[in-house]
């Protein structure tokens, strides 16, 4: 069903990383279409070390493109140039030589990093050669690391902590993340995400990887503060299931435990949860989001049951009817 337009459409500032922020993204950027939000803002983890992003990081010394370019792409506009665009900024070079694994949108913000002197000029800058529905910002405008205090990896001691470093160790990690940190602990924020936020009405938090993509926006100290300041409503939205590495077992209830245990001073409006999960975690889920102050939202959210994916048209109306309260 396509969502009612409001009289007056609002500004949303959507904060993760990967493929959990492009599915937040997607689903957003119809909210657009349908006049129900007028601005729409990412902003994004740029903590990657893996991939064509971290062989960029490390040979440049510049942010890690890859989230940026996945944010970007998911606003891209509707008409052939901007799909086409598209499609050429996810494309993945193959062969076997230097090029191998490297992604064409990468390169050219980059590129433009290199030639205009700016991040978020340069990311403007490829918005409008795709007729983005929206803004991408970096989160920080430095590069950083995440680093992890991980129980179970010492034979015979199973509540010992190991420190792990860097996003794609974090993420693939057989231990049980038990509190993760930046380095350094203080990037300088992007003073754009900072103002985005100062207008919002709506922040949204998730879907994506918990603890490398949407946790680490609130270790910003000025993000932190302006989003803990903020009068904006915010959102979290929860993943499908649990990953493996970062979240394993991890019920709804988890997801956002964790996230209170790192921000206990957020101030949550509503918490979305997919609809098809089992009766005993909604329940479960029920009490925690109470316990927050915050309101639950239960929709149909997933691409299909059990999966891993939201549907973008789902979310839409999700995100429809969470924003007409």
């Amino acid at each position: 069903m396509t969502p009612v337009p409001r009289e007056v459409a609002q500004s949303v500032v959507a904060f993760g990383g990967g493929h959990g922020l492009h599915a937040s993204l997607s689903a957003l950027r119809l909210l657009v279409d349908d006049l129900v939000v007028d601005d729409l803002t990412a902003v994004v983890t740029v903590a990657d070390n893996g991939g064509s992003s971290g062989r960029l990081r490390g040979e440049f010394g510049v942010l890690p493109p890859g989230d940026l370019r996945m944010a970007l792409a998911a606003l891209c506009g509707t008409n052939d140039w901007d799909v086409t665009w598209s499609k050429v900024l996810q494309h993945r070079f193959a062969g076997e030589g230097e090029m191998n694994g490297h992604v064409v949108g990468n390169l050219l913000i980059v590129g433009l990093w290199e030639l205009l002197g700016d991040h978020v000029d340069a990311l403007d800058y490829v918005g409008r050669l795709l007729g983005a529905t929206g803004r991408v910002l970096p989160m920080a405008l430095t590069p950083m690391d995440i680093t992890a205090e991980v129980r179970g990896l010492v034979p015979g001691d199973p509540e010992a902590l190991t420190s792990v470093r860097g996003q794609v160790e974090i993420a693939t990690t057989d231990g049980i993340i038990d509190s993760i940190a930046l380095v350094p602990a203080d990037p300088p924020a992007a003073p754009a995400a900072l103002t985005a936020i100062e207008r919002a009405d709506w922040v949204v938090l998730g879907p994506g990887s918990w603890f490398t993509s949407v946790i680490p926006h609130l270790l910003v100290p000025a993000l932190r503060r302006a989003l803990v300041s903020t009068d904006a409503r915010i959102v979290v939205v929860l993943n499908l299931v649990d990953e493996v590495g970062e979240t394993p077992g991890f019920a709804p209830a988890d997801h956002l435990a964790v996230l209170a245990e790192h921000a206990p001073d957020l101030k949550v409006h509503t918490v979305l949860v997919d609809a098809g999960g089992p009766a005993e975690d909604l329940a479960e889920l029920e009490h925690v989001v109470a316990a927050y102050g915050a309101s639950l939202a239960v929709h149909d959210v997933a691409d299909s049951p059990g999966s891993a994916r939201h549907d973008p048209v789902k979310l839409a109306a999700a995100f429809a009817a969470i924003l007409e309260q």
